[in-house]
Parts: structure tokens; C-alpha cells; sequence
């Protein structure tokens, strides 16, 4: 049925309404029905097992409105960790997530549903990589993109997100007393913050294998076909694909700008999982293609979700000794103040464009 109550008990169809109301146009009415009986276990699942899911912004629909305490980026979902009371955090995102996770909240079990929800970007750069670097790169400051493994994390001076990366960078340089910073592991967003600062860049060739698909024939080819679409780019694309882009930021600033702006159309060039989400908060707003989907997030899925809560497995841990390193990077990060807005990539009207030093 239309409603998405086909072969369902009332009392299931009322509990799961809203979360229907909001992932109808992604989810098939025959698809519902087993769906919404997962979703009710797993919020039970929660209760008993003192739990709460962080679900990260490229999470299906049905997980991300359906059992999500948390949603977010990576980085915001690892403060909503360490700020719960929760005694097991499950994490439906990546592996890199739960690791952060684990570094702000030591004291807490935190579970991944499964244990090969990777990411090609946090998997192209090792703590013993960032140790070579410092030695060719004596007295630099390296800054992480928190996209990454906990080894890696224990071996920077500060962390960055895409929102406050130019921001940590100049913090970096002052601090330091330099004119050049080192930005791992993401070669498109150091070279795009390259282009929002005088800071000089040194970057490795790190890449994220759904934002790295991206052209600037992809955006001509969108607004030939929608030209009043709004095209709003994330900084791990090619620097292309944002100077032909409408707006540039993080996944938060896109969020954000849709929610502000409603337009009639848009298209969100990342990981299509969040037009998705983001589309059951704005009605009115149209979503665009294209669609590149993330197949480590994709294996986070309602039912090993529910295994993972049941059986309380598969559970994340980090050495002591790397919780302490890791977690001196990401607090100084916190600790900074944010910026008054995040990061706007604007390459069309950037102070100037320089090259980036690729280790």
C-alpha cells in the first residue's frame, strides 16, 4: 500500500510513522514493512543495552532517520559520543569513526556493525608514513584531516575537519612560527585550502574514492540539463569540480546552506546517501543527481545493526598509549574557537591559487 503499512500491525505502523513520513520517496512500500519491524527492535535493543547509534550523514535513509540518536559528520558524532551518557556506543559509519570515537570516550564500549566498513582515504596513510614525513619535513607542523586511522592521529600536532581546515592551518603556521604546513592525508582538500590562504602547502596523495569520481564535465553536463539547479560541492573533489560549483564546503555547510535557502533544485556533489537524508528535513526541496555511492558505508546496514546491538560485537579498541597521543591532536582542534561560519571553497573568487608540494 501507498502508505507503507502493507501487511503491518497498527501498532508498528504508528510507532514508525514519522520515521515513514520521511523516507517514503527511498524506501518501497513492500520494502517498509521488514524495515520498520528492524527499526522497532533496534530502538528497544537500545534501551536494554544502555546504547545510543551514531548515524553518520552518508547512512541510507532508513537508518539515519529511523534509529540514529546522533547524526552528523565524523567528527561532530564523536563529541555527541564523549557528551552521552551511553554505556556502548554502536557506530553506523566507518572504521576511522568508531577509532574517534573511542579516543574521546575511552571509558565506553563502542561497536561497529561491521569490521570492513573501511575507507579508502584513512587506508592510504599509516602513523609510520607521518613519521618519515616529519623527518623529511624537520620543525613543520603536520595537520590531520580527521579522516583517518588512530595510528595516524597519534602522530600529529592538531586534527582538522573540511569546515575548520584553512582555519587549523593558519592557527598551525602562527603557532609554529612558519610559513608552510603539512595537510594529510587529502591531496583535494589540501589543495583547496591551498587556494583560500598564504599558507604554504605540503600534501600527500590521499583520496576519497566517491568524491575523487567527480569532474567539471559532471557539472557541465548537470547544468545543461537543470539549469536552475543550485550545485553545491564538497572540498574532497577535484579543485574543477568546485570552481564550477555554486558553493563549496563541508557536509555540514551544505546542510546547512539547503536548509537556509530551500532552493527548487539542488544537487550535492558527495556521497548521495545524504540528499537522500537531507531531502526528509526539507519537502519542497528537489534532489538531482549524480549518485556516487560510498561502498564502505553501505555495509552498514538495519540488520547488522541489530546483530551488532544483540550480540554486542564487533567492538572498537585503541591502545592507551595511542588514545593519549590522538586525543592531544583532536582536542586542540576542539579547543579552538569555531569559525564564525564553516569553510566556504569559493575557488572562483580566492585570494590566489598556488601550487600545492605533493610528497
Amino acid at each position: 500500500m501507498a502508505d507503507g503499512t502493507f501487511g503491518m500491525s497498527e501498532a508498528l505502523a504508528r510507532e514508525t510513522a514519522p520515521v515513514w513520513a520521511k523516507v517514503k520517496d527511498h524506501v518501497t512500500p513492500m520494502e517498509w514493512p521488514a524495515q520498520a519491524a528492524l527499526i522497532s527492535e533496534i530502538n528497544a535493543l537500545k534501551k536494554s543495552r544502555d546504547a545510543v547509534i551514531l548515524a553518520h550523514n552518508y547512512m541510507t535513509p532508513e537508518i539515519f532517520h529511523g534509529v540514529g540518536d546522533y547524526v552528523g559528520d565524523s567528527l561532530g558524532l564523536a563529541k555527541e559520543a564523549a557528551r552521552s551518557k551511553a554505556r556502548v556506543i554502536v557506530q553506523a559509519g566507518v572504521h576511522f569513526m568508531a577509532e574517534t570515537s573511542k579516543i574521546l570516550s575511552p571509558d565506553k564500549t563502542v561497536l561497529i556493525p561491521d569490521l570492513r566498513a573501511g575507507c579508502s582515504l584513512a587506508a592510504s596513510i599509516t602513523g609510520a608514513d607521518v613519521r618519515l614525513i616529519r623527518q623529511r619535513y624537520p620543525g613543520l607542523p603536520v595537520v590531520t584531516y580527521v579522516n583517518t586511522t588512530a595510528d595516524v592521529k597519534a602522530e600529529t600536532d592538531i586534527c582538522c575537519t573540511s569546515a575548520n581546515a584553512v582555519q587549523v592551518v593558519e592557527w598551525a603556521a602562527k603557532e609554529w612560527g612558519v610559513d608552510r604546513v603539512i595537510l594529510i592525508p587529502d591531496e583535494f582538500l589540501a589543495r583547496n585550502v591551498a587556494a583560500q590562504t598564504t599558507v604554504g602547502i605540503i600534501a600527500w596523495k590521499g583520496r576519497c574514492e566517491v568524491h575523487e569520481r567527480f569532474t567539471g564535465a559532471d557539472i557541465a553536463e548537470m547544468r545543461l540539463a537543470y539549469p536552475g539547479a543550485e550545485i553545491l560541492a564538497h572540498p574532497e573533489c577535484p579543485e574543477d569540480v568546485l570552481a564550477a560549483a555554486d558553493f563549496a564546503g563541508s557536509t555540514a555547510a551544505m546542510i546547512d546552506h539547503v536548509t537556509a535557502r530551500r532552493p527548487k533544485q539542488v544537487v550535492l556533489i558527495t556521497e548521495c546517501s545524504m540528499a537522500a537524508n537531507v531531502a526528509g528535513d526539507v519537502p519542497g526541496v528537489q534532489f538531482i543527481g549524480p549518485c556516487n555511492l560510498c561502498p564502505h558505508m553501505q555495509r552498514i546496514t538495519l540488520l547488522n545493526i541489530r546483530d551488532c546491538l544483540r550480540d554486542l560485537k564487533f567492538e572498537v579498541t585503541v591502545p592507551g598509549e595511542m588514545i593519549a597521543k590522538a586525543a592531544l591532536a583532536v582536542q586542540r582542534m576542539i579547543d579552538l574557537p569555531p569559525p564564525a561560519v564553516p569553510a566556504r571553497y569559493d575557488l572562483v573568487k580566492a585570494r590566489h591559487h598556488v601550487a600545492v608540494e605533493l610528497i
